[in-house]
Formats: structure tokens, C-alpha cells, sequence
């Protein structure tokens, strides 16, 4: 049974009348990557600094690793590591000098600080720079710096921040793939705008929108979500439409044009082979049946522009 890392409850954040975060529940285990997602001023990295320490919750409850984060701040940061959305760097030392000084500041004993530094920048890929100023290093490098130091102590838990904007493919690629395998031992929260991310590094997601928490689910039922609901039909002929009522499972039928539809049908009851049953018996030629697959995006658009709608109803 895997360890439960956080416990997030009931998490709001004001600042004067404005509710940044509100009521929101979460929890992180170990060999988790949870993808914290949300459109840019949702309450993300307000979410993310109370959950590190740097911002007090207005009301709610914070456990990290079974310590109370109010009551018991030391011992629950130290099982924290933290990259903010800039990397608090000090450019003008090299990665190896900035390292043993976030090291010292992590409190490691003298002796097992050259061992921990090694260990950091073998994970992150950086012993070919490790001499070289982090002035002169590319954005891609500066951020797997931002990451060693954050698991330079080995903590149980490590956020990040946004840790690929601005980054080229290639050092996505390379961040993503550092992601996944710091979450084969660690919890991990990942904090994110860009869709993909999720897909590419996460085992699960939560969607966040105007400080509330508006979706929780595996990636695994993520993408159970994301198959289609909807068939793209083209024909030869003109078809009647009226043919399909008999079939409970469509909802409706649009048609895109002369000879080409789309048929909306409940997700658990596919009405592929029935469609293409009458279609060959009335004759009408088929040259298309396509399930339309959706998209991440369809599904966050989704589910901000509900809760939107919802919020206006209830003002």
C-alpha cells in the first residue's frame, strides 16, 4: 500500500475580498505524478506556495507526510522539495558551487554532501556542465539546476512549478522524461497550463478554475473520458434520418453537410455496427465511419466553460 504523502482539505486563499483558492481537497502517494492543471490565474502556484510553506491558507489543513504543516513546519518542509516557476538560482556560481550551497542550506551532514550533489546532477543530466557559471547555461540547463537542488535532500515530495515554459522541444522532452522517473520513488505534483504536459508526465490530474477544484481523475480515466462520443458518417447518397431513431443509444445527428454527418451517441453503447447496418441496407453507399476521438483540450474547454456558465447563473 503506497504512502499518503499529502492531505490537502478544504484549502481556500483571500487576498482582501478576492478568493484565489476556494475550498479546495486533495491528496498526493508516493509514485504519484499529479498533474495540476488550470488555465493561467486559476490558483495554481497560490495553491502550490500553501502547500510549501510560503503562504498561509486563509482556512483549511495541510498534512505532509503525517506532520501537520502549521503546527509542525520544520519536520514537514524538510519532506519537501521545490521548484518555483523561475529557478532561485545564483548565476554567478557554477552548478557545482550552487549545489553544495543549496546543500548546506538543506542542513545535509558535511559528509554525505559530495555524494548527495553527484547524485542530483547525475538524475538532471548535468555533470558535462558542472564547472561552468549558470549564467552561461541555457534556459533547458537552468532548470534541471532548479530541480537538482530541489532533490538534493531526497524528499519524499517534490513541486513543481511550471518547470518547462519557455523551453525548446528537445529540453521538454528531456524535463518530462527526468519527471516521470523522479515518480517512480517520489510524490510528485507537477503544476501546469500546458495540456500535453499532463498526458506526457502524470499518473493523475486535477483541473483547477477560478480557485476551484472542477476535476479529479486517473489519466487512465482521463483517457476512458476522451474516447469518443461522436461518429463521423459520409455516404454516397443523401440518408434519412429518421432510419436511426430506432437506436437508443444516439442522442442526435448533425449534419455537416450533403451526405456527411455526425452521429453524437452515448459513450458505454457504440451504435457503429446498427448505423452501418441500415446505411448498407437502404442502399446509400458508405465511405466513411470514423470515430472522432477527443481531445485533452475539448475536455479542459469543457469543463472551465460549465463551470463558468455555472458561476454566472449563480451571481
Amino acid at each position: 500500500m503506497s504512502t499518503l504523502l499529502i492531505e490537502a482539505k478544504n484549502l481556500s486563499r483571500y487576498y482582501d475580498k478576492h478568493c484565489a483558492v476556494n475550498d479546495v481537497s486533495f491528496s498526493l502517494s508516493q509514485g504519484e505524478v499529479l498533474g495540476f492543471l488550470g488555465p493561467n490565474g486559476a490558483g495554481k502556484t497560490t495553491t502550490m506556495q500553501m502547500l510549501c510553506g510560503n503562504l498561509a491558507p486563509s482556512s483549511g489543513q495541510i498534512s505532509i507526510n503525517g506532520y501537520d504543516l502549521l503546527d509542525q513546519p520544520k519536520q514537514a518542509k524538510q519532506c519537501l522539495g521545490y521548484l518555483p516557476d523561475t529557478p532561485p538560482l545564483y548565476k554567478d556560481l557554477t552548478v557545482n558551487e550552487f549545489l553544495q550551497y543549496c546543500a548546506k542550506l538543506h542542513r545535509l551532514p558535511f559528509r554525505e554532501i559530495d555524494n548527495a550533489v553527484n547524485t542530483a546532477k547525475a538524475r538532471c543530466g548535468l555533470n558535462d556542465v558542472a564547472e561552468r557559471l549558470i549564467v552561461n547555461l541555457s534556459k533547458g540547463y537552468q532548470q534541471r539546476i532548479g530541480i537538482a537542488q530541489a532533490i538534493l535532500h531526497n524528499p519524499e515530495i517534490i513541486i513543481l512549478d511550471e518547470p518547462t515554459v519557455g523551453l525548446d522541444p528537445i529540453q521538454i522532452r528531456e524535463i518530462r522524461s527526468l519527471i516521470k522517473e523522479l515518480g517512480t520513488d517520489h510524490g510528485v505534483i507537477l503544476s501546469t497550463h500546458i495540456l500535453p504536459e499532463v498526458q506526457a508526465s502524470c499518473s493523475h490530474v486535477q483541473i483547477i478554475n477560478q480557485g476551484k477544484l472542477i476535476f479529479k481523475e486517473t489519466i487512465d480515466g482521463l483517457n476512458q473520458r476522451m474516447n469518443t462520443a461522436t461518429i463521423k458518417v459520409v455516404t454516397r447518397k443523401p440518408i434519412d434520418l429518421n432510419m436511426f431513431s430506432a437506436i437508443s443509444s444516439i442522442c442526435s445527428i448533425e449534419e455537416i453537410a450533403i451526405t456527411r454527418y455526425l452521429v453524437h451517441h452515448h459513450d458505454h453503447n457504440n451504435p457503429t455496427e446498427q448505423i452501418a447496418e441500415i446505411i448498407v441496407n437502404a442502399g446509400w453507399g458508405i465511405q466513411e465511419l470514423t470515430p472522432i476521438k477527443k481531445s485533452m483540450e475539448d475536455i479542459f474547454i469543457s469543463l472551465t466553460t460549465e463551470q463558468a456558465t455555472s458561476s454566472a447563473a449563480e451571481a
